[in-house]
């Protein structure tokens, strides 16, 4: 079939287990489009050990001990750590090391059946907004190769938009799957924080971090989450106490009288008139559905960058602090003693972003600035999740932008890394919060470029999220289309 890469998770899964198709044939489909790695999206590819995943995967078909998503192709992030291919979260300082254990991510994503395709671009240890500071060369945007395909899950938005893979991967820390998901028009979710386990996953901000997949639909982002998520108590301690749970079960519920939440500060002046077009168009779409559109407030969104951007680095400062040329990793060739080689290996592997968010976190975490900067970035976060759950009582979730833009065009905040703080102005508020949210495909802005809606959930609200995603879907066909020539 030469179509398969057009195909859904859902149907490819189907196809598989009536054998309509192998595993090795679906294998072998995406491993052929892959070759030449377009748009620089891969760091690591492996195809012997793709077939022999495949190959596996196969047999299980055979013998009826098939996994739910047995053979279905999956590409992972390079921030999961795997045994199989080499993981350097996008640094030099890992160039080239291969983790002794799989993420529990991937390995829950194997039980299920799924097939490595190998390990996806991103921002230098999921630090950025457009997939530019990684060390092996930016990721290009299927829709227009001149423009970013957004950050830090950039290589897997890109994968899947351009049908390189039919599912990926994503962490999102500020907006690292929702908002790549927007720029490159495809579906991602980030589950409440400690849905899925952080075990293996490499750490930038540890209170923040968190697994989700990125794929076509939200019908394929359902099968997905319910693979991944569930307790790891005794490996991640960051892990929620709590079953795995299936996402896909209620997809096709009703949405009459659902309260969604449009609250005003993600509609001010900051705001692109094409993404607000779109995103105004996807919510006139659920008033059609059914659904009840509610004014809301969200005082403090303004406040969620300055909150973000001391308390990230403040994390990553002590999380980096464990790459030091000892132990993995790059080590610098020549050095003095001990203190030398941790400067010169530190300088060396590390890229300007990376050191930029170690210097600012450190500085924050130092004596007589702690109480001034991050004890009350700690208290304003506080309140940025009172502020949701004040909105929960008139609404059941939350919608608007992904980002106050259509993806730019490279090297456009090249000098002001500022501008790529503020582009995560509606995105890092949910993640303050732990809150589950989304990116569901809603239009198409200047250039031709798509616009994300974003949907917010309260705690343990997945499954609501995905229900609304779908039904939108089930009612539009953004989703569906493609960058030319995919």
């Amino acid at each position: 079939m030469s179509d398969l890469h057009n195909l859904s998770v859902k149907a490819l899964a189907t196809l598989l287990q009536t054998k309509e198709v192998s595993a090795v044939e679906v294998a072998t489909r995406f491993l052929a489009r892959m070759g030449g790695n377009p748009h620089n999206a891969f760091l690591d590819i492996d195809s012997e050990v793709t077939l022999a995943q495949a190959q596996a995967s196969d047999a299980k078909l055979a013998d009826g001990t098939a996994g739910p998503l047995e053979g279905v192709p999956v590409a992972h992030k390079d921030v999961f750590v795997t045994q199989d291919f080499a993981t350097t979260a996008g640094s030099k300082i890992l160039s080239g090391y291969r983790s002794p254990f799989d993420a529990t991510v991937v390995q829950r994503l194997r039980t299920a059946g799924m097939v490595t395709l190998g390990k996806l671009n991103c921002d230098e240890f999921a630090m950025g907004s457009a997939n530019e500071n990684s060390a092996y060369g930016p990721v290009q945007n299927p829709w227009d190769t001149a423009r970013v395909p957004g950050g830090s899950s950039g290589g897997s938005a890109a994968a899947v938009a351009a049908g390189l893979a039919p599912a990926a991967t994503g962490t999102d820390t500020g907006g690292s799957i929702r908002q790549p998901a927007s720029f490159c028009g495809i579906t991602g979710i980030k589950p409440t924080y400690g849905r899925a386990s952080r075990y293996g996953m490499i750490a930038y901000a540890s209170s923040l971090d968190q697994a989700g997949p990125m794929a076509r639909s939200a019908e394929d982002c359902a099968l997905l989450l319910s693979a991944m998520c569930g307790a790891d108590l005794d490996r991640d301690s960051t892990s929620l106490d709590m079953p795995s749970e299936d996402f896909s079960a209620s997809l096709n519920s009703s949405i009459e009288g659902l309260r969604i939440g449009i609250p005003k500060e993600f509609f001010g002046e900051g705001l692109a008139a094409d993404v607000r077009a779109a995103v105004d168009n996807a919510l006139r779409e659920y008033e059609k559905l059914g659904a009840k559109l509610v004014p809301i407030s969200l005082p403090r969104t303004e406040l969620s960058i300055p909150v973000y951007y001391i308390i990230a680095p403040a994390e990553a400062s002590s999380n980096l602090s464990r790459f030091d040329g000892v132990k993995f990793g790059h080590r610098a060739k020549d050095y003095t003693d001990l203190v030398d080689m941790y400067k010169k290996t530190r300088a060396e592997g590390f890229g300007n972003e990376v050191k930029r968010r170690i210097m600012t976190g450190a500085y924050v975490l130092s004596h007589g600035y702690y109480d001034a900067y991050y004890l009350q970035a700690q208290k304003i976060r506080r309140m940025i999740a009172d502020d949701f759950q004040n909105a929960f009582k008139e609404c059941d979730l939350i919608a608007g932008p992904v980002a106050p833009s259509v993806a730019w065009k490279f090297g456009e905040n090249a000098n002001d890394p500022v501008a790529d703080y503020l582009a995560d102005i509606f995105t890092l508020p949910a993640s303050l919060a732990g809150l589950p949210g989304m990116s569901v495909p809603a239009g198409f802005g200047a250039g031709n470029m798509p616009v994300g809606l974003q949907l917010i959930g309260n705690c343990f609200k997945e499954a609501q999220l995905l229900n609304a995603a779908h039904r939108l879907q089930q009612a539009t066909d953004f989703h569906l289309r493609k960058p030319q020539g995919i």
